[in-house]
């Protein structure tokens, strides 16, 4: 693919731009062109299912970069398509960005993005999910090992005296990079506690519907034996949720998450999800931001830690239950008591002490 490019000089960039505003138009679906001011920052997020990407990380990067000087985030969803994210980078190199921040659809196929890009020089900024190879000049995310040991333990914990049942694991997308890491860090704990896994199913695309699908069938064939469910975030927290209230089953598994998404914040308050664990992605949002301003103005960015030989940041996750809701996603502005405790969820959240001062 790097052979379909020649770097712009600035003069060329700028014919570039006005010949391709049409088609970068057409072919960017959900997709923001400013006027160019400066220097264009280009931003690919993988999917709108998981609501965190539109609710925080767009609009926190977007904000971060506008504070830090007079460029241009040039942004695109692919929603869960690589073929279209494939497309949309193709389409942001053309229009001239000086960097790209790039949260893969699909790990590998997004080498491709990578080499395409470093042909031209313009460095890729690898976010939230670890592209698996390419030249990357920086990688932000959280500590995602982590993420399935917070997630894991709070099973363990709370099934400690279980009924002599199991678990079924509802994993990420096969082609999310972080979603091994979260089974592996999860797995670390549930194989050395008396918890057994019954079954265990990769999601397609993160998708609600087919882990809700999935779960139903486990219900079938296991019944009152699936004592929790391990879920890889609280969009397949929600899928699970629904095929076991659906079943009836009584008392409710226990149901893990992450995101900390409005609505499962709400289901926790209710009962109806156990925990999830909260990433706060302002922070890196507002990181990956720097990163790519520094390098868009030729600054070397390096970092104490490494990932794969890649300077990175990762940050801390933090289990969220119902007892530290408000130590925890209130008090740090994530959400607040009045968006979380609607009409529906006021009685809820009164017995959870979540009340407006």
């Amino acid at each position: 693919m790097g052979s379909r490019f020649r770097p712009l000089g600035r003069g060329r960039r700028a014919v570039a731009w006005a010949s391709t505003i049409v088609i970068v138009a057409a072919m960017l679906s959900a997709c923001t062109l400013p006027a160019a001011t400066g220097n264009k920052i280009g931003l690919l997020l993988p999917d709108a299912k998981t609501a965190r990407y539109e609710s925080f990380d767009r609009p926190v990067f977007e904000e971060r970069v506008a504070e830090l000087g007079d460029y241009d985030v040039l942004y695109a969803n692919a929603d869960q398509d690589m073929g279209k994210q494939q497309e949309q980078a193709e389409s942001l190199l053309a229009a001239g960005v000086s960097v790209l921040v790039l949260d893969p659809v699909d790990a590998e196929a997004a080498v491709s993005i990578v080499n395409s890009a470093t042909s031209l020089g313009v460095p890729v900024v690898s976010y939230d999910r670890l592209i698996a190879g390419g030249d990357i000049a920086y990688y932000v995310s959280f500590d995602n090992a982590l993420v399935g040991v917070l997630q894991a333990q709070a099973l363990v914990n709370a099934l400690a005296t279980g009924g002599g049942g199991g678990i079924l694991m509802v994993n990420g997308s096969p082609t999310d990079s972080n979603a091994p890491q979260f089974e592996e860090g999860a797995l670390s704990v549930i194989d050395s506690s008396h918890l057994t896994v019954l079954a265990s199913y990769d999601t397609p695309d993160w998708s609600p519907d087919k882990a809700q699908e999935w779960v139903a069938g486990q219900i079938a064939r296991f019944g009152d034996q699936i004592e929790g469910v391990y879920a890889a975030n609280d969009g397949t927290a929600s899928g699970a949720i629904s095929a076991l209230r659906t079943a009836n089953l009584t008392p409710l598994p226990l149901v893990t998450g992450q995101d900390a998404e409005l609505t499962a914040i709400q289901r926790i308050v209710s009962g109806d999800q156990f925990m999830t664990v909260f990433k706060d992605v302002r922070p890196q949002a507002r990181k990956a931001a720097e990163v790519a301003v520094a390098l868009a103005n030729g600054e070397e960015v390096t970092s104490t830690v490494q990932v794969g030989g890649v300077p990175a940041t990762l940050l801390l996750p933090v289990a969220v239950t119902r007892a530290n809701i408000a130590d925890t996603i209130i008090a740090d502005g994530f959400w607040t008591i009045d968006q979380i405790c609607t009409e529906d969820y006021a009685e809820a959240c009164l017995a959870a002490g979540l009340t407006t001062p």
